[in-house]
């Protein structure tokens, strides 16, 4: 490509503070940051989800936008940033011109790491800063180095581009890197991997904020598939429960998610962390808000949501590959769960679905 194309949104800044207007409570503040030298996706891809959210799909059925995001594009002084299909992007701000943010994107940089850490130095205590202030932090491919270069990742779960694994391993080793994952969070840090998961991880985010339904409708009206458990493999995101620091924890955590279809019982679960069974009960439920056995319900249900939003023709199927073998049972906490009998949700949701992530295709292959 020979010249600079533009994408401006400069003059979306006094549209984009009018938005609150629009909607009777408090909406999100989404600040995505521009960095030179990434592709321009990792950006864009994230600010159209965003502003999309409550919009696009009623917009298509004729009906009234209830906006959820306000989105702000900052750059680190204001000026355009060129990514590397040489696609100039217009801010509305400077980083310091930021007054309210819940939520910070940061956008890819380029591969030559240590390079773009020393061009912005002023990135990672801006980010501490509104770590530290209750923001959302989130990375796309290689801008994640931006959270680990601050230290807000050390001792955390982190994804990257796959193609910087090794060398981000090295340089910041106390990170807990899964690039095998399309996405991940610790502690309101979020990570994205390849290019193109920034909209997986830009999804994610509406659905945590904003419900699972808000998301189908965002995923269906801009054509594109709800995020993945899939490889770049798959998230290291647990569907439910609170950030906490009980590494013990955490560790059944990781191990329940793989195997909640499978019978498992505390005694299984605590000896697995060496804790007695009262003790592991009281320091689960302490750490993620849930007893053990409501968590793994919890788990099954959300397996379950996946496999009805892929129009899976038997509930007794679904029952049977997330664990239980009494679909009474299953129907009530299900409806519990959703408010809707598995029937019920699936005529609503299986429709708006495009292709589905791996949690629910494993299970059916099974």
């Amino acid at each position: 490509m020979d010249g600079v194309v533009k994408a401006d949104f400069s003059g979306a800044k006094r549209e984009a503070l009018q938005d609150a207007s629009l909607i009777g409570g408090r909406v999100i503040d989404v600040v995505v940051l521009l960095l030179d030298g990434g592709y321009a996706s990792t950006a864009i891809g994230p600010i159209e989800v965003f502003h999309s959210a409550g919009r696009l799909w009623h917009q298509l059925r004729g009906e009234a936008e209830q906006p959820r995001f306000r989105v702000q594009v900052a750059s680190v002084d204001g000026k355009g940033v060129t990514g590397s299909c040489a696609l100039e992007i217009m801010p509305q701000l400077a980083m310091s011109d930021i007054e309210r943010a819940d939520i910070i994107v940061v956008s890819a940089s380029g591969t030559d790491l240590k390079e773009r850490i020393a061009q912005h130095p002023t990135v990672m205590p801006f980010l501490k800063e509104w770590h530290a202030r209750g923001a959302y932090i989130a990375g796309s491919c290689t801008g994640v180095v931006f959270l680990a270069e601050a230290g807000l990742l050390d001792g955390r779960r982190a994804t990257t581009h796959w193609a910087i694994a090794q060398q981000v391993r090295e340089l910041y080793p106390k990170v807990i890197w899964r690039p095998e994952e399309f996405v991940t969070e610790d502690n309101a840090l979020l990570c994205s991997g390849g290019v193109y998961s920034a909209i997986d991880l830009a999804l994610y985010m509406v659905a945590k904020f904003c419900g699972h339904e808000i998301a189908l409708q965002c995923s269906r009206a801009l054509l594109v598939s709800m995020p993945r458990h899939s490889c770049q493999s798959g998230y290291a995101v647990l569907p439910l429960g609170r950030q906490h620091s009980d590494d013990k924890i955490r560790e059944v955590e990781e191990h329940v998610r793989q195997h909640f279809h499978r019978d498992l019982s505390i005694e299984e679960l605590s000896r697995r962390v060496g804790m007695g069974q009262r003790n592991f009960i009281r320091r689960f439920k302490a750490a993620t808000g849930e007893v053990p056995g409501a968590y793994i319900q919890a788990l099954r249900v959300a397996a379950a949501k996946e496999m009805l939003e892929r129009g899976a023709t038997s509930i007794q199927r679904v029952c049977g590959k997330i664990g239980y073998g009494d679909i009474a049972f299953f129907r009530r906490l299900f409806k519990r769960h959703t408010g809707m009998t598995p029937g019920e949700y699936r005529a609503r949701f299986a429709k708006m679905s495009l292709e589905r992530g791996a949690m629910a295709r494993e299970l059916e292959a099974a």
